[in-house]
């Protein structure tokens, strides 16, 4: 997704967060003189790669658009543990209350794109692509998808409407693959990205008998990952899932799929430990 199509996504989605906690108006904010100014800085106390800044820029002008924010650490850089990574300069009632959102998109965001950093270095050396799924935090899925970019990941579809995944119920609902895969390509818009779980290799068979160009491989293990590579013989794109993570991640990859998929990267989230400090 282009910058430019994030604008009202990030505008919209800011404007959501500090109204759920604004609410009817910050009763602490209150206490501090309505004409202070302030500086503050923000230091990670983690590494991590950097993501989230146009989130945080837009709580901080919602509430004061004379508000400064220099960055000190540019998006999708590295920032290690106790760096300064942005100052910030504006009336200090704005600061307070926008510091709580700011602060959650930009520790979550960083987050996924420090965890997906990590996933796409592990399979360095294979031609395996680390994907991400629609497995989101309610509210932050297009945020989360640019962070997994952000990351050196890549984006699958964004929601139920933009792709065809065929799953098991899918299948059991149309009465098998082939019947499954042909409908979807003849009812998909075109240029749509069809795509069918298969759960083991006979299932691989029929989905490559009925011309399936994306398959995802569903909790197969390595030595069946290695032989649906062969079975294969590049017709399709493999797609391996489950039981993915950053100590199986590698020998995944080297059994030659073209893609993995996890969840993970955007449901498992331990967010950025951040702190906002104003200068005395």
């Amino acid at each position: 997704m282009k910058l430019s199509d994030l604008s009202l996504h990030i505008r919209t989605i800011v404007r959501t967060a500090l109204d759920e906690d604004i609410g009817s108006g910050d009763l602490t904010a209150q206490l501090i003189p309505e004409d202070s100014q302030v500086k503050a800085t923000v230091i990670t106390r983690k590494a991590m790669v950097l993501c989230g800044t146009f989130w945080f820029d837009e709580c901080f002008l919602t509430l004061d658009p004379n508000c400064k924010v220099i960055w000190l650490c540019k998006e999708g850089e590295i920032a290690d543990p106790g760096q300064e990574i942005c100052e910030i300069e504006g009336k200090a009632r704005a600061m307070l209350t926008a510091e709580r959102c700011a602060l959650n998109f930009l520790q979550t965001l960083s987050a996924t794109a420090t965890l997906t950093k990590s996933y796409v270095e592990a399979v360095v050396g294979t031609q395996a692509k680390i994907m991400d799924t629609r497995k989101t935090l309610p509210g932050l899925r297009i945020a989360q998808k640019y962070a997994v970019k952000c990351g050196g990941g890549h984006n699958q579809r964004i929601g139920l409407f933009d792709g065809i995944l065929i799953k098991e119920n899918h299948i059991i609902a149309a009465g098998s693959i082939a019947t499954a895969l042909d409908q979807a390509i003849s009812t998909a818009p075109p240029d749509t990205s069809i795509q069918i779980e298969v759960e083991s290799l006979d299932e691989l068979r029929s989905a490559l008998d009925a011309d399936a160009k994306l398959i995802l491989l569903d909790n197969f293990s390595l030595s069946d990952m290695r032989t649906a590579v062969e079975i294969n013989a590049k017709r399709a794109e493999l797609e391996a899932s489950g039981n993915v993570n950053l100590q199986t991640v590698h020998d995944i990859a080297k059994t030659g799929v073209d893609r993995i998929s996890i969840g993970g990267l955007t449901k498992d989230v331990n967010a950025i430990d951040l702190s906002m400090r104003f200068e005395r």
